[in-house]
């Protein structure tokens, strides 16, 4: 028999009664303190004396313990995470310390970027540095070719309402064939797959990583870009190559496993495609299956990473081409002619 999800009440009122019970406090309130991408939810205490994190996680939509796991992983290796107070696997609650403020994304700005991107990079060479477990999932042709599928479904066909004929499919396997063959002949190491400012908190010992559970074993190059490229700030091209370089210096220092510059250069660039098409697809999906509008508003900032990438590598200029003469007519009329 299929599980049966719990009502919003049901659940209200079970999230607020485990706190309680958890800190002695029969008058403590929860206050949200964010919304995840999945299905998880973030909740603040409402007490006298330091504020603590109540992560809810249904059970019935998105299992615990996988979070678990790579929070003792991350930690085990030196990475500065939040620290895990109380848990309860079976109901899908933990406690975790408020690590207060904004995430990293709200305070960058030009001039403290360098330094910020710095300690990033120290937390990502410590991440890179973990022997990955024998069973965890790994960055392989079956993920990147569902993650082409996203853009194909959920961004071309669903919000730009496109219909794909067979030159488009081919170009289309074409490239994601090229990027593919790329990722897979990179070096592989422990990948977060969401390293970007927005889940790294800017406290004196980190930043913090958050939303790891999702990690696997995968190219190196991917969590750089990531970092660098991110899904909601744009750096100009000159200074995210100087901060892949930087990355690349220091990552050389510390033994991982690294092509000289110029390859890694490529290999980076081309895992941005791959990404910025994946995430063109997860923001439409976000947008219609899940009814979470705030997404697809930064589309083009996607298509202005690959207006900057593709002409760089000729191999992938038929998809800059394809983007001009099919996708960016398309976007224009979906935001002058759709409103939802």
């Amino acid at each position: 028999m299929a599980s049966i999800v719990p009502s919003t009440t049901q659940r209200d009122a079970a999230r607020i009664r485990w706190v309680r019970e958890i800190l002695g406090t029969p008058h403590v309130q929860l206050q949200r303190a964010s919304t995840d991408a999945g299905f998880r939810s973030y909740w603040r205490t409402q007490e006298r004396g330091p504020s603590r994190i109540l992560m809810d996680s249904p059970p019935e939509l998105e299992d615990v313990r996988p979070w678990l796991r790579i929070h003792r992983l991350l930690t085990d290796g030196g990475i500065r995470v939040p620290e895990v107070l109380a848990c309860d696997t079976d109901s899908g609650f933990l406690l975790l310390e408020d690590l207060g403020g904004p995430t990293l994304a709200k305070i960058l700005n030009e001039q403290n970027a360098d330094m910020y991107f710095d300690a990033a990079i120290d937390q990502l060479l410590r991440l890179q540095a973990i022997t990955p477990p024998a069973d965890l999932g790994v960055f392989d042709e079956t993920l990147l070719h569902r993650d082409a599928g996203l853009f194909e479904t959920w961004f071309l066909c669903r919000h730009l309402g496109l219909e794909l004929n067979d030159d488009d499919h081919f170009l289309l396997r074409h490239v994601q064939n090229e990027l593919t063959a790329n990722a897979l002949a990179q070096p592989f190491v422990l990948t977060h797959r969401d390293f970007m400012p927005r889940n790294l908190m800017p406290v004196p010992d980190g930043p913090a990583v958050l939303d790891f559970q999702d990690c696997v074993r995968g190219p190196i190059g991917y969590d750089p870009i990531s970092l660098f490229k991110d899904a909601f700030l744009s750096w100009p091209l000159p200074r995210v190559d100087a901060w892949l370089a930087h990355y690349h210096a220091r990552a050389t220092r510390s033994g991982l496993p690294l092509p000289p510059l110029p390859r890694f250069r490529q290999d980076a660039d081309w895992l941005g495609i791959q990404r910025h098409l994946k995430i063109l697809g997860i923001f439409s999906r976000l947008h219609y299956r899940d009814g979470k509008v705030g997404y697809l508003p930064d589309a083009p900032r996607f298509i202005a990473y690959l207006d900057e990438i593709l002409p760089r590598y000729a191999t992938l200029r038929p998809l800059a081409e394809w983007l001009d003469r099919r996708v960016k007519p398309a976007m224009r009329y979906v935001a002058t002619n759709r409103i939802s």
